[in-house]
Order: structure tokens, then sequence, then C-alpha cells
């Protein structure tokens, strides 16, 4: 098989795999309380990422700047879980994976770092119609006000964008390995939840077998294989064709949602899907040609600049 296509295909199971997170998380609510949930996530990941550093050549000791950043970066990324898990428990898989989506267009209204001009009045435009799509996700079978796991979606959505510019502006230029930077951030999660969780462990120990293979099955493909992955991948393709494949997340959410889920849309949140990822797709190629346009601008205008004698 060519590099490319073992490539893109890492990239794809990659979005299966997180757009299956959802609905393997809203079943897991069914049986344990979130707080539990995201305790065993989180411990379950930082004891595989801790081996995994430990079965690396390299040296172990992760850097001053791995952990600080990596406890920052900790922190945000657990605020973001506990959004995504207590919103994906009061709405829809496929609704969740949808309206987090709307972290593609939010992302660059979020990072203005070394932008020249604002973005292009077609990118809002873009972003208008995932608001729309969001309006009527929430309205389900007719207009209504808002259920409480459409709004916390939308709020982990800014808070996933926010974490997703953080992580840009602390890594750049900055010699971080990947692995020890999440292994950081996996066990500072565990740390913030074991006392809220404390509580809920009798019962976590107590849970079936189906629940604790969800558990593993978030913490280990989910969060680990699926932050790995994406960085082999994304080092060896374009950063474009990366986020048209891991934008089929939201794609992925509502398949597994319907078919394994069986959950239903019914027509205007079917609207909604499909504006969403027309949105998302949209807003995302606007901004990549904004890059891409003013990259090319700098460099340019660094190659004509004439230096002084």
């Amino acid at each position: 098989m060519p590099d490319s296509r073992r490539t893109d295909l890492v990239l794809l199971l990659v979005a299966i795999v997180w757009g299956s997170s959802y609905l393997s998380a809203k079943t897991a609510t069914v049986a344990i309380p979130v707080l539990a949930i995201l305790f065993a996530r989180y411990v379950i990941s930082a004891l595989a990422c801790v081996a995994l550093v430990a079965a690396r050549r390299e040296p172990r000791r992760c850097t001053r700047d791995e952990i600080r950043f990596g406890s920052l970066l900790g922190v945000t990324q657990a605020a973001v879980l506990v959004l995504e898990t207590y919103g994906v428990a009061h709405t829809s898989a496929a609704n969740a994976g949808l309206i987090i989506s709307l972290t593609i267009v939010l992302t660059p209204l979020l990072d203005r770092t070394g932008r020249r001009g604002g973005l292009p009045p077609r990118f809002f435009a873009a972003a208008g119609v995932c608001v729309l799509a969001v309006g009527l996700l929430m309205s389900g079978s007719g207009l209504r006000t808002p259920g409480a796991g459409e709004l916390l979606m939308l709020v982990a959505a800014v808070v996933r964008a926010v974490h997703v510019v953080l992580v840009g502006r602390l890594t750049a230029g900055r010699d971080l390995r990947p692995l020890h930077l999440t292994t950081v951030q996996t066990v500072v999660g565990s740390a913030l939840f074991v006392v809220p969780a404390v509580g809920h462990l009798p019962v976590l120990i107590q849970t079936d077998a189906m629940t604790w293979a969800q558990l593993v099955y978030l913490a280990l493909f989910c969060s680990v294989f699926a932050f790995l992955a994406q960085t082999w991948a994304v080092q060896r393709t374009s950063a474009s064709r990366a986020s048209l494949l891991l934008g089929t997340e939201p794609v992925w959410a509502v398949v597994i949602g319907i078919g394994l889920g069986g959950e239903r849309l019914t027509v205007l949140a079917a609207l909604g899907a499909v504006l969403m990822v027309a949105g998302t797709y949209w807003g995302q190629a606007i901004e990549r040609a904004h890059r891409a346009a003013t990259t090319k601008a700098k460099t340019v205008c660094r190659t004509t600049t004439p230096t002084s004698a």
C-alpha cells in the first residue's frame, strides 16, 4: 500500500474513532456518573502514556516547559471533557458530534496570531451557516428552548477552540515532545478528578464489563491512540489534507449514533446536520486559503525588501 494511502487511512480512522466517542461516552453515562467516567478515562490514559514513555529510548524525564505547558493544557482539556461528557449525557450522540464541530470555525476567530488583516467576509458567512445549523439541531422537531445538553456542547465547542489555540501558541517554536506533553496532561487530569470522583469509586469498581470496555476504549483509542496517530499522520501529509479527513468526525458521529445507537434525526435536525457539515467544510476551506495567501504574501515581502548595506 502506498505511504500516502496508508496515511489517509490512519487519519480517517482517527476521525471515525473520535466520531464514535460520543456514543461510547453517552452509553457509559447511563451506567456510572460523569465524574467517575472522566476519572477512569484519565487514569487509564495516564498509565498508558507513562508506559509508552518508559518504553522509549529517548530521555524519559519531562522538561520544565513540557511540565509547565502540559499542566496548563491539562486543565483546559479537562474542562473540555467535562462539558462534552455532561453535554452528551443530555443530548444525542449525533447532535453532540455535530455541535462540537463548531470548533472548526471558532478556532480561526479566536486565533489572531500572525494573521495580517481580518478573515474574508465569506468566512463569516460560513460561520453564520453553522450558527443556523446549531439552531436547527437544538430545535428538534420544532422551535423550543435549547436543552441543557445542546447548550453544554455549545460551550464545549468554545472551550475546545480556546484549548486548540493555546496548544498552537504554547508549542510554537518550542521543542516539546507530543508524548511527554500528553502524559503530563493525562496525569494532571487524573489529579483533578480524583477528589470529585472518590465518592463514586464503589460504583465504578462494581460496574459491568461492557461499561469498563467503553471506558478503556475512550481512554486508549479516543485519547492516546487518536492523538499519537494524528501526530504521526500529520507529519507525513499536508495540513490541508489532514484537516479535510479529520473534519469528517461529525459525519461519523451521526452515522454511528444512528446506526449503532438507534438515534433518529428529525427533518429539521437532519437539515441542521447537512448545514453544519457544509458550513464547517466551507469555513475550513476559506480559512486555509486565507492562511496560505497570508504566508505567501509574507514570503514575497521578505524576499523583495531591500537589505541595508
